[in-house]
């Protein structure tokens, strides 16, 4: 589908979902690319004219995710960066001593990675390790709590962590929940939300309407936590 503001025009792709029964909903991704979901009963002619009337808003976040996919460099690993950890962006301090064990230590607001050798390799090495051990910790204790608040669960489902270059989650057909341990870079909603789209596939294993309604009792302002960590994606994933 063809929108235009002034002078320019782009081409959005359109998606059908049992989930919107109201207003369409438009995401601007960081890459630039423009989504519009719709209810499934929505004529065409309704949708563009929908999208038409948010065209300002959609070029002007369009044009501010692709400078900032501009400005955005390959990580160094060097003291000064910012690294993402349960939401918030924290400076990295990368201190060469041979005096302490090599290690990571998260201080006020700080990373501070301690290194034999200010090698960006081993700096690597050791932050891969500690998100990690991170995200094995607080992504369980999650998952344990928030299958314990939802009623029509019987209990906690297996949980394997697994890294994945474009997905948070999966539900095994034999109900093992995957998460991608880079959640532990995400917002605390957003970490919630994903566990808890996942738990609902237990139920229904498919994006029904079913599945959708299911998921909106079991947390309420899911859409919101999803096009933040929508937003999120291309920049947490790649880190």
């Amino acid at each position: 589908m063809i929108i235009r503001y002034g002078d320019e025009e782009m081409s959005c792709l359109v998606r059908r979902s049992a989930a919107v029964t109201g207003r369409v909903r438009i995401h601007v991704y960081p890459d630039g690319k423009v989504e519009i979901e719709a209810p499934e009963g929505k004529e065409p002619d309704q949708i563009r004219a929908a999208a038409q009337r948010r065209a300002r808003w959609i070029f002007q976040h369009r044009h501010a995710a692709l400078a900032a996919q501009r400005m955005s460099r390959p990580r160094a690993y060097v003291s000064g960066e910012t690294h993402f950890y349960l939401g918030r962006r924290h400076k990295l301090i990368v201190k060469q001593t041979k005096a302490r064990p090599p290690g990571v230590k998260l201080l006020r607001g700080k990373l501070e990675v301690s290194v034999p050798v200010a090698d960006p390799a081993g700096v690597r090495r050791r932050l891969d390790t500690w998100y990690s051990d991170r995200a094995t910790e607080y992504l369980s204790k999650r998952l344990s709590e928030i299958a314990g608040s939802l009623n029509w669960l019987s209990g906690k489902p297996p949980l394997k962590l697994k890294r994945m270059k474009t997905q948070w989650g999966s539900c095994s057909p034999d109900g093992v929940i995957y998460l991608n341990p880079a959640l532990i870079k995400a917002p605390r909603h957003c970490i919630e939300y994903v566990v808890v789209h996942e738990l609902c596939h237990l139920a229904e294993h498919n994006h029904s309407k079913a599945f959708y309604e299911l998921l909106t009792r079991s947390m309420r302002g899911w859409e919101t936590a999803k096009r933040e960590l929508d937003g999120l994606a291309e920049l947490l994933l790649a880190e």
